[in-house]
């Protein structure tokens, strides 16, 4: 079997990571970057086993292609701490491994739980994303804190499903959606019009509703959707008023330029200006 190098980025994952490294005990290194946790997060990982490298936070994107960089076998899985790889999927990634396909990489089906149940609808199910590569063929690309992972040669899929448990609880929920449309908002070329508020939020709470099923998830399917719909208002309403701010600097440049020239230039005194 091709040796795997697992690697996660993590702060303040304590309560979590360790329910992440356990389901990955075949793996033949677990590498965890830590970006200032407080809470013991890099002993949990050491006690288990991984190798903690700590670093700063250069962003979502950036982050993860230093743990790509620090993985040193042949095949490498990206996992988040909030993630966990099931016993079916930890089967079809040992037998990948031992059969060492002609492909570069594998997607997964990523399985998202919110409020201790998984959601199967609002397309939160099956969410694939590839995880798998070879190393040094995988790359992190994307707008933070939007990432995808990505291989330039030929993929394929693995059965069984990654679980996911992003959020502890709603107000985590909040807050992850204040702190995401922060982020996108600040490091973003894409403009923001009037219909970007007025049609994008209610646009993603239909299209998660309604046309992805998330009505099949009850009471949690319509909060659910209702919070992408809130993310989408936030995400965009602060790109357009980052334009706005960006706009009044620009138009008070000038004025000010021309206000330090005329108090830089010598007064005319009043018989200067008799004809």
């Amino acid at each position: 079997m091709s040796p795997l190098s697992v690697v996660i980025i993590a702060c303040n994952e304590a309560d979590r990571i360790g329910d992440a490294i356990r389901s990955v005990a075949f793996a033949h290194e677990v590498v965890v970057l830590d970006s200032g946790s407080t809470d013991g997060t890099p002993e949990v990982a050491r006690g288990l086993g991984a190798r903690v490298v700590r670093t700063d936070w250069p962003g979502h994107v950036a982050q993860k292609n230093r743990a790509l960089a620090e993985a040193a076998h042949p095949w490498v899985l990206a996992l988040d701490a909030d993630e966990r790889v099931g016993a079916p999927l930890a089967e079809a990634i040992r037998r990948v491994l031992a059969e060492d396909p002609p492909v570069e990489g594998f997607h997964v089906c990523r399985r998202n739980h919110w409020l201790g149940r998984p959601l199967v609808g609002g397309g939160w199910y099956p969410d694939r994303r590839l995880r798998l590569v070879r190393r040094g063929r995988g790359r992190w690309v994307g707008e933070d804190p939007h990432d995808r992972l990505e291989v330039p040669g030929p993929t394929a899929s693995l059965h069984g499903d990654l679980e996911h448990h992003p959020y502890r609880d709603l107000g985590e929920h909040l807050s992850t959606l204040d702190r995401y449309s922060a982020t996108w908002a600040a490091g973003t070329n894409r403009r923001a019009h009037w219909w970007d508020l007025a049609v994008r939020p209610p646009w993603r709470f239909v299209r998660g509703y309604l046309l992805q099923g998330g009505y099949r998830d009850g009471t949690r399917g319509l909060v659910v959707a209702s919070l992408g719909a809130l993310y989408t208002l936030l995400k965009w309403s602060r790109r357009w008023m980052e334009q706005q701010e960006q706009g009044a600097t620009i138009r008070s440049g000038p004025a000010t330029d021309r206000r330090v020239e005329s108090e830089g230039r010598p007064r005319r005194r009043a018989m200067d200006m008799d004809p």
